[in-house]
This record gives C-alpha cells, structure tokens and sequence, in this order.
C-alpha cells in the first residue's frame, strides 16, 4: 500500500477529531445562550457536528486498522 493512502487517512481522521472538538466546544457554548431560540438551534447543529465528525473518524480508524491487519498478515 503507498504511503500516500496512510498520510490521506491520518489527515481525514485528525480533520474529524477536530470538528468532534469543535462540536463539543460549540456545544458547550450553547449553554451560555440566553435566547432559548439560539440555544436550541446552536445545540442541534452541535449535536448534529458531533455526531458526524464521530462516526467518520471511527469508519477511518476501522479502515486503518483492518489494511494494518491485512499487511501483517501478508
């Protein structure tokens, strides 16, 4: 497998990590709010961030790891 492929997976999974911790600040930052209005907006696209940017970064991490376990196998 090329090096290539690894460099992109590993920037994709810190690209989700980084919107998983976003989302998680944002979402704290929804408690802040006074506007019941902007709360519930801001805590939905929080919760929507976080829920998305988790499930790509465990569908990378899953990919990693079974091209990892095929090429020890080999």
């Amino acid at each position: 497998m090329k090096y290539t492929w690894w460099i992109f997976q590993t920037l994709m999974m810190l690209a989700s990590l980084f919107f998983l911790v976003f989302g998680v600040d944002l979402m704290r930052a929804a408690y802040a709010l006074n506007n019941p209005f902007y709360f519930i907006m801001t805590f939905f696209a929080a919760s929507f961030i976080i829920l998305i940017s988790l499930a790509l970064a465990i569908s990378f991490l899953i990919k990693m790891i079974r091209v990892f376990k095929q090429i020890r196998n080999v």
